[in-house]
């Protein structure tokens, strides 16, 4: 069949493209390549982080403290139990002084990274009444979501933030009244996109039913949350997810996402647009994502190794992970290690002591017994084999039990970075309230090195 002079054209003007596109491509290999030693020579801390990995000091804040060292001046620096603090309480007496009165914490928790302190019984039942009045949606936006197709719930959170926008009759006003009304305002729809957005999700790429479950008055997030996703749960489901959106709420203005969060709100932007940003951070899967990975791990080691009691066999395995000869072939072992906790972190300590509980409600008592050994050999593996690179102990981060947990729990892995993000949504608008709070305001801006060595002179296009 002849082919038509239109067709040709066609194919040739195709061609042309893709060849532009593979030039592209391989001029980026050098042109967007930096040396590793430039960064040595002129002292550039290579993402903003130390030799052993901390953190560079950018900013002050009262919100949250991650302390995994103890600094005195003349001594050397001295690794210590970890401890997390949220306008300087401890995490681990907030936790036990809730479950000590029984009750759901997250409320309180977000009451307190908010306002900077504890609320009275009248304040926090005021609070908790404004999270379940601002957590349904308005109908248009429900219609829109139903319509949407994807299988990311992080990029459908995002769009149904900057959607929120519309709705908000004064979305640019950076008062303080304000940004407290419209951190309330997200802090209690996250759930309520998540669930209703995993539910449109399932009804339409896995052709499942669609039952939509409205949030309820007398119920906590935790509670509405599971009740929206799934229905039906279990009082120990819901107070094992209370606790784990108490631990990921906050971890000081450094990490990531936090960090867009303030980067973004130095600009002026309105809110939306900034926790929009920190959505897109946390979706990495160096950020948002650990969980995920440590399940699929986890998954693959219960297969490999076949007799989950024999240390041997557990180090052999991963002494060869490390050596890059199995799983991934990337010599990590995911779940293990954090930039600032060393002897301990104080989330996967707490998460670690609810997990053993419902393991034995759901049944999976060995399985847990099989990570609670992973993390022990892990940990000594990994220091025998990489402890003179790493020049600091190691220890297990809330990663390694938090995607053990959400399964337990019944939470389809399509919420777990989600999930992220409905708790620390609450650490994201208390970093923007405090950026905007200075009252001389300066925009991030920090500085970056250009290191091209010569000059490029122009020529023009047709002499090139």
């Amino acid at each position: 069949m002849k082919t038509s002079k239109k067709t040709k054209e066609a194919n040739a003007r195709k061609e042309r493209i893709e060849c532009l596109l593979r030039k592209l491509s391989d001029s980026i290999r050098t042109t967007s390549s930096i040396d590793q030693e430039l960064f040595v020579r002129y002292n550039v801390k290579r993402g903003l982080r130390n030799e052993d990995h901390s953190g560079v000091l950018v900013g002050l804040t009262t919100i949250g403290d991650v302390v995994g060292y103890q600094r005195v001046e003349g001594q050397p620096i001295k690794a210590i139990p970890g401890k997390l603090l949220y306008r300087g309480v401890d995490v681990e007496d907030l936790v036990h002084g809730l479950y000590k009165e029984k009750r759901f914490g997250f409320e309180e928790t977000a009451f307190l990274l908010m306002s900077g302190y504890l609320p009275n019984e009248e304040e926090y039942g005021t609070f908790c009444q404004m999270l379940n009045d601002e957590m349904h949606l308005a109908p248009q936006m429900k219609l829109n979501m139903l319509e949407l197709e994807g299988h990311n719930i992080m990029n459908i959170l995002a769009r149904c933030v900057m959607e929120l926008y519309i709705f908000d009759e004064n979305p640019d006003d950076t008062s303080h009244d304000n940004l407290i009304r419209q951190s309330v305002n997200l802090i209690a729809k996250f759930p309520t996109i998540i669930a209703y957005a995993y539910n449109a999700y399932r009804h339409n790429l896995k052709g499942k039913a669609l039952h939509i479950h409205h949030p309820k008055k007398d119920l906590s997030l935790a509670e509405n949350f599971l009740y929206m996703l799934k229905g039906r749960y279990t009082e120990l489901e819901a107070r094992v997810l209370d606790l784990s959106l108490i631990l990921h709420a906050e971890h000081g203005g450094g990490n990531n996402s936090s960090f867009t969060v303030r980067v973004t709100s130095s600009s002026g932007t309105d809110t939306y647009s900034s926790i929009a940003a920190a959505i897109g951070s946390l979706k990495g899967p160096l950020h948002g994502g650990a969980n995920l990975a440590v399940i699929d791990q986890f998954h693959h080691l219960k297969e490999a190794v076949s007799d989950w009691n024999d240390v041997g066999e557990v180090d052999a395995y991963l002494m060869r992970m490390l050596r890059k000869e199995v799983y991934d072939k990337k010599g990590l072992i995911y779940g293990i290690g954090h930039a600032v906790y060393t002897v301990s972190d104080p989330r996967a300590l707490l998460l670690k002591e609810m997990a053993r509980k419902l393991a034995k409600e759901k049944g999976r008592e060995k399985e847990f017994a099989f990570l609670e050994l992973l993390e022990e050999r892990a940990i000594e593996n990994f220091m025998a084999y990489k402890g003179n690179q790493v020049n600091k102990r190691v220890c297990a981060n809330v990663d390694f039990y938090s995607g053990f947990v959400y399964e337990m729990i019944g939470l389809p892995r399509e919420v777990f970075t989600p999930l992220f993000a409905m708790s620390r949504i609450t650490g994201w608008c208390a970093h923007r309230i405090e950026e905007l709070n200075f009252e001389s305001r300066r925009i991030i801006r920090p500085a970056y090195k250009n290191v091209i060595e010569k000059p490029v002179k122009f020529t023009p296009i047709s002499k090139r």
